[in-house]
């Protein structure tokens, strides 16, 4: 477990910690009333600070080159300092226009998976703002008070379609009803937004192969399967793909270890894809947001100690006694504590960067709507030894 634990009060019965999206949890979550999230139009500074960087370094090489040939030729004595000022301001400037040039809304369709969600259900009501017709994917359709809701609030463009990921006929009929309802002149799907996820949180040896298997079908073979059958309409339209992973999947933690896995591979796919499609004139575009949910979106209380009850009664006798009582109930109440007594988190940087990555003509790769904490954390993870960063974080 990540941080340290709080001792609290026994448990009645021991739980269980692999948490994943179970049908009680699904029922609360779907019940949830949709908040408005605002969403100011603030860039991201750390990727436009991505894009910046290599044409500020070559400003600089090119400032001396010239410099050098101006003074040799006698053409100029202009020092190399005011031609990398001259140079960095025209090139930024220029990088800056290129960065916000934007595609027209009308026409084009979009469809987002795992609407269910907090985050799916905002994007979904912000595109539809915007003037995109949005197909909105929900693992439970029908009776969902969250679509429902959606469907009276937004308008006539937005269609909610029941669809699981893992479902290989729910995903073929989403894309048969995507090719019917097109806006007019619409070649195809402008973009494909990946939101739908499932949380399995615990420690690698409690987690059930089950859960693993729910678990790596939505997070990784389901998103594929979509990327697949939706494909030919991405590149007909030649519009995009987005990936939400997130920015802390490349951080060693107890815990997440098998989602952020899940997360991390589907980084490394979205490397190959947009290798891959580069000559075809699709863009794949991957969102890693921090800690951008709270807890009380996925979990509560109920759900926690009933899934870890369950995941005690599977752990065999020697687990049992490897770990012991004490250790197991205060993991799950460390959890209890991180994922279900916090306020939701401030989710208008991710829905910024999700609505960058499909309104942007030419979006970035790569979005990371994190805070400095975890900015700094991950650079730390990547850059620097791991003892380094074991020494800060352990």
């Amino acid at each position: 477990m990540s941080g340290p634990f709080k001792r609290r009060p026994s448990l009645k019965a021991l739980p269980n910690v692999g948490f994943v999206k179970s049908d009680i949890l699904q029922r609360r979550q779907s019940s949830i009333t949709l908040k408005p999230v605002a969403v100011n139009q603030q860039e991201v500074p750390w990727d436009v600070l991505d894009r910046c960087l290599l044409p500020v370094v070559f400003c600089h090489a090119a400032a001396i080159i010239v410099s050098t040939v101006l003074n040799a030729l006698h053409i100029s004595q202009v020092s190399t300092l005011t031609l990398f000022i001259f140079f960095t301001i025209t090139t930024i400037a220029a990088v800056l226009f290129y960065h916000n040039l934007k595609v027209t809304a009308a026409g084009k369709a979009v469809l987002i998976t795992g609407c269910d969600s907090r985050i799916g259900s905002a994007l979904a009501r912000h595109l539809d703002e915007q003037g995109f017709t949005v197909f909105a994917g929900f693992q439970t359709a029908s009776g969902n008070p969250v679509a429902e809701e959606l469907k009276e609030e937004c308008s006539g463009r937005l269609h909610v379609l029941q669809l699981d990921v893992s479902s290989e006929t729910q995903i073929l009929a989403a894309s048969l009803y995507a090719v019917e309802h097109l806006p007019d002149g619409a070649p195809g799907l402008w973009a494909v937004i990946h939101a739908a996820s499932w949380v399995a949180l615990g420690e690698i040896e409690w987690i059930p192969p089950q859960v693993i298997r729910k678990a790596t079908e939505i997070n990784l073979l389901g998103p594929t399967r979509v990327t697949q059958i939706m494909l030919p309409l991405v590149r007909r339209a030649r519009g995009r793909i987005v990936m939400i992973t997130s920015g802390l999947c490349k951080v060693a933690s107890p815990v997440r270890g098998i989602h952020c896995g899940l997360l991390a591979a589907m980084e490394a796919q979205a490397e190959c894809l947009r290798k891959e499609l580069r000559s075809r004139g699709v863009d794949v575009v991957v969102v890693a947001p921090g800690e951008f949910t709270a807890g009380n979106s996925w979990l509560s209380d109920q759900v926690i100690l009933e899934q870890a009850r369950d995941m005690w009664g599977q752990l065999c006798q020697e687990q049992r006694i490897e770990y012991g009582k004490d250790y197991f109930e205060t993991a799950v109440r460390s959890l209890e504590t991180k994922y279900t007594k916090c306020q939701d988190a401030d989710l208008s940087p991710v829905l910024r960067a999700l609505t960058d990555s499909v309104i942007r003509t030419f979006p970035l790769p790569r979005y990371t709507p994190v805070t400095r904490k975890e900015k700094i954390q991950a650079f730390i993870a990547d850059h620097f030894p791991s003892s380094f960063y074991d020494i800060v974080y352990s």
